[in-house]
């Protein structure tokens, strides 16, 4: 079997929650070995409690944004979590965090407070609203950056309220972006010798994404606004349309598609009627047009139209709910679904990582780690220290409050009695 694509790869992962370890997932899905760090203080991850489907410090939320990673349990508030954090720079290749814009300065873990160890590690930063600007000590979180970004105000329909989007788009998107410039420092540090800072964030991530509504009001004054049925905002027909048992989304981005519509629908004049003879032309009569189409397409169940629509080659798909998304073939047969060994939740699946380089065959699965259980790998493949160095460093407080029996071995105290959670 093939290495896997980031196979000798390292990174500290100091991150917890959502975007951060969603980074981090597809690089650990492909070989990089993901060291999550995670703070005794507030008794690892929150994403470990987060609700309906956890118990203790397992929840199905962690499972699906830490699949093969490990995980450590350090206070780098102590001296000793400190040294320990340190000796692992020197051995790894990336840190990498999800904290706000002002805190990696304040606890050292950017490239100036590092480089004197390791002088190619890259210092990825994802937060909030990143390490400079007015926002740069404010906590930012999906919703909050939705709001902030315009993405509400784009979304729900014509005279509804402000409505985020149905996924937490902007911390995926976020650690897409995060991964993305890892690995661009990650070339750049091997090239030359030499790491870096990468200051990502979460509102640079989202208004970035206005992407052309952006340009068109940067240059012509354009102001977006929601749109009927979730139509495109320039072509038309694109958007949502209601058969008789359910709902489609029909789309004509080519002038093409909408002559091929015109036909399968079986009123070819409306193709050539002037008003709608164009891009331009039906965005112009855009409510003529949609007057005409959503009593024809309430006449059909959305299956038939599914098939006819197919057949004459009009993109079109049917609006699936969540289950029957994830039961789809292409699901299936695209291998989206994986499946790993819990300790507590038996055989569980998670969705792959859409990133596909490599041979597939390559890719292997284990589940999200329990807090520090990697501890005894982790220190003894990438540091110096022996077995009685690692009992002072949990003495001294290295470790924190750890999970019993996992850290047995060092001497951690048993694990508080209720977990706290930590900050952004």
């Amino acid at each position: 079997m093939s290495p896997r694509p980031l196979e000798g790869v390292r990174i500290i992962a100091i991150e917890q929650y959502g975007a951060g370890p969603w980074g981090t997932l597809h690089l650990a899905d492909l070989g990089a070995d993901v060291i999550k760090i995670e703070d005794p203080a507030s008794d690892g991850d929150v994403g470990r409690y987060v609700p309906p489907y956890s118990v203790a410090e397992d929840s199905l939320f962690f499972e699906s944004l830490n699949r093969n990673k490990s995980s450590l349990s350090l206070d780098l508030r102590t001296a000793a979590g400190r040294e320990v954090f340190e000796e692992l720079v020197r051995n790894c290749d990336a840190v990498y965090y999800n904290l706000r814009g002002d805190v990696p300065a304040a606890i050292r873990v950017t490239y100036d407070d590092l480089k004197h160890i390791n002088p190619a590690i890259v210092c990825c930063s994802l937060s909030g609203f990143g390490m400079t600007g007015p926002r740069a000590k404010g906590a930012g979180y999906d919703y909050m950056l939705q709001g902030l970004a315009g993405w509400m105000d784009l979304t729900g329909e014509p005279g509804g309220p402000p409505t985020k989007t149905g996924l937490s788009l902007v911390d995926f998107t976020g650690g897409y972006v995060a991964a993305l410039a890892l690995m661009v420092g990650l070339f750049a540090a091997r090239r030359d010798g030499i790491g870096m800072d990468c200051d990502v964030s979460l509102f640079d991530t989202a208004i970035t994404m206005l992407n052309y509504s952006g340009a068109w009001h940067l240059n012509e004054g354009y102001e977006p606004a929601r749109t009927r049925h979730s139509s495109h905002p320039s072509l038309v027909p694109f958007q949502n349309l209601e058969a008789s048992d359910g709902w489609l989304v029909v789309a004509c981005p080519k002038e093409k598609f909408w002559r091929l519509l015109a036909d399968a629908i079986q009123h070819p004049e409306l193709s050539e009627d002037p008003r709608f003879a164009t891009f331009a032309d039906r965005l112009v009569n855009k409510e003529s047009l949609l007057e005409i189409l959503e009593p024809i397409f309430r006449r059909k169940t959305a299956a038939e139209w599914l098939a006819i629509l197919e057949d004459a080659g009009v993109p079109v798909a049917k609006i699936n709910t969540v289950a029957e998304a994830l039961d789809d073939p292409h699901t299936v047969a695209r291998g989206l679904i994986v499946e790993t060994e819990h300790h507590r939740f038996g055989s569980i699946r998670t969705l792959a990582s859409p990133v596909r380089v490599g041979d597939p065959a390559s890719l292997t699965y284990r589940a999200a780690p329990v807090r520090h259980a990697d501890a005894r790998r982790v220190l003894t493949e990438l540091t110096a220290f022996d077995d009685d160095a690692i009992a002072r460093f949990a003495s001294e407080g290295a470790f924190g409050s750890v999970p019993d029996p996992v850290v047995a071995a060092y001497g951690a105290p048993a694990p508080s009695a209720s977990h706290h959670q930590a900050s952004e």
